[in-house]
């Protein structure tokens, strides 16, 4: 039977990588609690948007950073500037992606990061070697769901929306992505991510 997909499109953070970041801050000795708020403090701010859009150099956010949160200076330089301590491996799911590139398909990555945390996140990553081809949101300054990202990826690689399938943890990127023609799965965590992975 032939292969319903040419091309298959992965999402980085919580997809291809898992993250740490509150064991991170607890390991840091805060409580629970604390490195809850810090985590929605950092992530839930539109700053945060601004490192995957790399409008400005990472050092630059990052004093911005401190500049609106002056007490907590010690904590976002840490936080920002050991990005090895954030990753966690999914091997699993990356022997699944090479499978799927012995059998024949293409793989790209389409992802929202700041340039300093993809290539410390990525650096070598095995499931690198699978890649095709990339469009990761600092390189063009436009990020998931804006449609700038997802028309580049097809673009870039020639690309035709309705032979790929992309995979993400966010449903209002796979909404976006299904508005303009690539089918869509939403990531919900490791195991069901590799059981759809066996099936192509």
């Amino acid at each position: 039977m032939e292969k319903k997909y040419k091309y298959l499109v992965f999402d980085v953070g919580n997809v291809l990588l898992g993250y740490r970041w509150l064991d991170m801050l607890i390991d840091r000795g805060m409580s629970e609690d604390e490195a809850r708020k810090f985590y929605h403090m950092m992530f839930d701010d539109h700053l945060w948007h601004e490192l995957d859009l790399e409008y400005l150099p990472y050092d630059e956010v990052i004093d911005l950073f401190v500049k609106k949160y002056p007490d907590r200076e010690e904590d976002i330089r840490w936080f920002l500037t050991t990005p090895e301590l954030m990753p966690v491996d999914r091997p699993l799911v990356w022997e699944q992606v090479h499978a799927l590139k012995e059998k024949g398909y293409k793989i790209y990555i389409l992802s929202n990061y700041s340039g300093f945390l993809f290539m410390s996140h990525t650096i070598r990553k095995p499931f690198m070697k699978d890649i095709d081809g990339k469009v990761v949101s600092y390189q063009i300054h436009a990020a998931k769901p804006d449609a700038e990202i997802y028309l580049t990826l097809f673009s870039r690689y020639d690309l035709k929306p309705e032979e790929g399938l992309f995979f993400d943890d966010r449903i209002e990127n796979t909404v976006a992505s299904k508005d303009f023609g690539m089918d869509a799965f939403l990531v919900t965590d490791e195991d069901q991510l590799i059981a759809k992975l066996k099936e192509l």
